[in-house]
């Protein structure tokens, strides 16, 4: 069978609800570049079939930059002392998700690198808060808690927890995340979904030793954990770590690894993340004809906004009524749906099964 002829075969295969394997998975990953848009454009008509032509629309707030680990791919990791530190105040969350709310945007994501100083009951005070303040849908994303603490948010009214795998390899991952263990990451996720909430996990593209079928397990790592949501973006190398310096500028591979998301899992959430945007100026409208139908805003305050400097180079420096008027124009040009509201997973069918 020629190569043009076995793509072609996977991506029915997968277009019609059908499983892929890993060897098949690593197959799209790797085929030749004339073939990616016959992947983007079956993606996207995915995308179009099961979650329809909405482009759900979320509000960041990078609520502190502090971080108690040390991961090698991450600007706010603990040993880097020239980044300066932060932590916003309950005041200043609160008025943020006002502001938020005032855009008709209908949830937040309240996110910080692993940071203990909010205890449980500081969380779950400022989950309450929120909600008697702003009835918006909250997503948590603040990194490894115990079962407990989980349980905890979620009966506060937390609605939604974003944890990211990163990597898939075992051995990846104790190297980039230094006294992490990946089975406690992944416990961490079924402990969240088990308790109720829509979670959200995904990967980095390009790291440093990974492969396609590093990929491919992190893509059927998705698939089981049934996540409601995937974040899926590209390494971008930051100069304060032991990372610097390591060639990112390969948006394609991320690009298919979207796409392929889309068909594995059908029906997820998918942003089109801000860390696409920064690596391609067309980053975002690329990701959102691949099969991504989420575009997260960052609300965070100006004040700290250039603090929270997971990696360099981020592109939105804009107030928040220029990143509402220029995303709504971006969204008008592909033929799609701007919806501000909470957009929660829809079920969809296939293979007989309700997913």
């Amino acid at each position: 069978m020629s190569i043009s002829d076995h793509i072609e075969k996977l991506l029915l295969t997968a277009e019609i609800g059908k499983s892929l394997s890993r060897e098949d998975i690593v197959d799209l990953l790797k085929m030749p570049a004339e073939y990616s848009e016959n992947l983007f454009a079956t993606a996207d008509r995915v995308r179009k079939n099961d979650v329809g032509d909405e482009i759900y629309i979320r509000g960041i707030i990078d609520i502190s930059n502090v971080c108690e680990r040390n991961c090698l791919y991450c600007g706010l990791r603990k040993a880097n002392e020239k980044l300066e530190r932060y932590r916003m105040s309950e005041d200043e969350i609160l008025e943020t998700s006002r502001e938020m709310k005032s855009t008709g945007i209908g949830t937040v994501v309240l996110q910080s690198g692993e940071d203990s100083h909010y205890s449980a009951e500081d969380v779950c005070h400022l989950v309450r808060t929120i909600k008697e303040k702003t009835d918006l849908v909250i997503t948590l994303s603040i990194g490894e808690r115990s079962p407990e603490e989980y349980r905890a948010f979620f009966e506060a009214g937390a609605d939604r927890y974003l944890l990211k795998h990163e990597t898939a390899s075992t051995e990846l991952y104790n190297y980039l995340r230094p006294g992490c263990r990946l089975d406690k990451r992944v416990s961490c996720l079924k402990t969240l979904k088990d308790l109720g909430f829509e979670t959200g996990t995904g990967n980095m593209v390009g790291l440093p030793g990974q492969t396609y079928e590093i990929l491919a397990d992190d893509l059927l790592l998705m698939k089981i954990l049934k996540a409601d949501m995937l974040g899926i973006g590209p390494f971008i190398a930051h100069p304060d770590t032991p990372l610097a310096g390591i060639d990112t500028d390969d948006i394609e591979l991320t690009l298919r690894v979207l796409a392929v998301a889309r068909l594995l899992t059908r029906n997820t959430n998918i942003p089109a993340t801000t860390a696409v945007a920064t690596l391609h100026p067309q980053g975002r409208l690329h990701a959102l004809q691949a099969g991504a139908n989420v575009v997260m805003l960052d609300f965070t305050p100006p004040t700290y906004r250039n603090r929270y400097d997971i990696y360099p180079g981020k592109t939105e420096t804009e107030t928040v009524i220029s990143m509402m008027k220029r995303l709504e124009g971006e969204i008008h040009s592909l033929g799609r749906i701007m919806n501000c509201s909470a957009g929660y997973r829809r079920s969809c069918v296939h293979d007989g099964i309700l997913h």
